[in-house]
């Protein structure tokens, strides 16, 4: 019997239509990796994507983001998971590096390259600018931002203020960059605490407002308007109804899955080029001390301080390594593979010395004229008081980010977690604490997810959702 054709368009009654899987999208935008994720409703990734774009060069010559190319790739990013027949994208947020401002003229166009954090700054100006606002200490203290050039953002626009006036008179807004790139996608211009907040010479921690430089140089008429973190913004986009946030500062964004999921006072430790130990429960402001040792603040996402120490670990690691390498003849990489040796290291503290100079740290530690390596054997002696040294500083941080509160758990992500030595260090030092080690190939990613969804999670997520490992205190006697 000849069967009747369906009519075209049509499916079998017998054969149900799959619903697409809600899912949640987040730019990831770091200075070299550019990721995006798609993420169910429990927080699992379902969809990755990355690239690398290739930097330009601002008016100076100086190399920096490729905004425009960013833009491209976001944009078409976007439109084709919109399209993907498998996933219904409900929201969208966005997380990247801070310090990092993208001016806008009154249309709305770019004015500007986006000027990179590392871009020198004249001496002359900001002479100039802490000579008119009560000196470096003063300033630092009452903005938790030490002086580090364009790292502290606000000085981006002092700087375009002073240097290239005509710009500034046709700005109509400033935007850090993780709210420019919600701007892309919903036009409409805010500022955020996590962006204000981190090491930027804008905020009066205690005042809780713009510090008063900003009002006396008009910068505030270009700042918009200040609004939570958590805050969406419902838009029809490709004729697609989809929540979209307003960005959030990437270290501010590692840090929330654990701030949502644990009560108990915690530091994280940060490792990576920076060694950075942040701590959400510690509320003192800073002092000249802590100023000194290259403290902070941070912000959470409801513009509560996190006070955090830093030194440039991971910089610092990578160059001594490669002339270990090359002082002993070894591999490219070798150094990777070092495990902990009790004897080396018990004989390396019996008559404690300091033999590296470092190149990238300038915390409180003598420095001899140069680096000696002489007294040690092998490779693995002088690895072994190479991290001595380092731990040293660690130890030092992480102490000045503790400060009054009262932590009990440290939490350790990022690179150095693979590193024996470090990690077999850490618990030695730390070993009144609970010491985790903790590995999340999602990174900031998550906490830009979980910032705009309603959904709430328990302390179960972290041991479901890292690769979590408990580190014992290392037993032997002579220990300092």
């Amino acid at each position: 019997m000849k069967r009747k054709a369906r009519p075209e368009g049509t499916r079998p009654k017998s054969l149900k239509i799959m619903s697409k899987k809600k899912v949640t999208a987040v730019f990831d935008i770091g200075k070299t990796n550019k990721k995006f994720f798609l993420f169910d409703e429990n927080y699992q990734e379902v969809f990755r994507e990355y690239t690398r774009l290739s930097e330009i060069k601002d008016e100076d010559g100086y190399p920096t983001e490729d905004i425009k190319k960013l833009q491209k790739w976001m944009k078409a990013t976007f439109d084709a998971a919109l399209k993907n027949e498998e996933f219904k994208i409900e929201a969208l947020n966005f997380s990247s590096y801070g310090a990092s401002f993208v001016h806008l003229d009154h249309a709305g166009k770019v004015l500007t390259p986006l000027y990179n954090y590392t871009k020198p700054i004249q001496g002359s100006i900001t002479d100039e600018f802490y000579k008119k606002y009560g000196g470096t200490i003063k300033v630092a203290t009452e903005t938790a931002s030490p002086q580090c050039g364009f790292l502290n953002s606000g000085m981006q626009i002092y700087w375009l203020k002073k240097t290239r006036p005509e710009v500034f008179k046709n700005i109509k807004h400033s935007l850090h960059l993780p709210q420019f790139l919600s701007f892309l996608f919903t036009g409409i211009p805010v500022s955020e605490y996590t962006s204000i907040g981190c090491h930027t010479n804008l905020w009066d921690f205690e005042k809780k407002d713009y510090h008063h430089w900003i009002y006396e140089e008009k910068i505030d008429k270009v700042l918009p308007p200040i609004v939570p973190t958590s805050v969406s913004i419902n838009t029809t986009y490709q004729k697609k109804k989809i929540k979209i946030g307003i960005g959030i500062h990437d270290s501010s964004s590692a840090l929330l899955p654990y701030i949502l999921s644990k009560e108990e006072p915690f530091l994280l430790l940060s490792t990576g080029t920076m060694s950075i130990a942040l701590n959400p429960f510690n509320d003192e402001q800073l002092s000249e001390e802590d100023i000194k040792n290259n403290c902070l603040n941070y912000s959470r996402i409801d513009g509560k301080r996190v006070k955090a120490s830093r030194f440039l670990m991971g910089n610092e690691y990578r160059l001594q390594a490669e002339k270990l390498e090359n002082f002993y003849k070894k591999d490219t990489g070798y150094h990777r593979n070092i495990k902990f040796n009790q004897d080396l290291y018990l004989k390396l503290i019996e008559k404690p010395s300091i033999n590296f100079k470092f190149e990238q740290i300038s915390l409180l530690r003598e420095q001899p004229e140069k680096t000696d390596l002489k007294p040690f054997a092998t490779f693995e002696e002088a690895y072994h008081q190479l991290m001595i040294e380092l731990m040293e500083l660690q130890v030092h941080t992480i102490r000045n980010a503790i400060g009054n509160s009262e932590i009990k758990t440290i939490y350790i992500d990022g690179g150095f977690t693979d590193n024996d030595v470090f990690m077999k260090l850490m618990s030695h030092h730390f070993h009144e604490f609970e010491v985790l080690s903790t590995q999340s190939p999602l990174g900031s990613a998550l906490g830009a997810a979980m910032v705009i969804s309603n959904r709430k999670v328990n302390a179960k997520f972290l041991k479901e959702n890292y690769r979590m490992k408990k580190l014992a205190p290392l037993l032997f006697k002579n220990t300092d």
